[in-house]
């Protein structure tokens, strides 16, 4: 099976959420947060840096409770700037 490329907003979505996990997590070590969430080192830190910008959905939910975060809180700050095509309407953060 071929992966469809991502797109530059994906990519960029996928940056935003990466800075957010990164300043939710604090002083606490990507070690600490990573063993919360059920979820190895490696992947919290392709996910922080960029390099993991579609994780699944349970590895994003694990992540938000061991940090937490309310998914709704993820969401807006991940889609800031980018347009919900399905309604025609600019997401905004909160």
């Amino acid at each position: 099976m071929v992966r469809v490329p991502l797109t530059p907003e994906e990519r960029q979505r996928g940056e935003r959420f990466g800075a957010l996990l990164r300043q939710a997590r604090g002083d606490r070590s990507m070690v600490d947060v990573a063993a919360a969430a059920g979820v190895s080192a490696e992947t919290l830190r392709k996910i922080e840096t960029g390099r993991a910008p579609t994780p699944a959905f349970f590895t994003v939910a694990a992540l938000a409770y061991a940090l937490g975060l309310s998914l709704d809180d993820l969401v807006a700050a991940c889609a800031e700037g980018v347009e919900d095509t399905d309604r025609g309407v600019q997401a905004v953060s909160a």
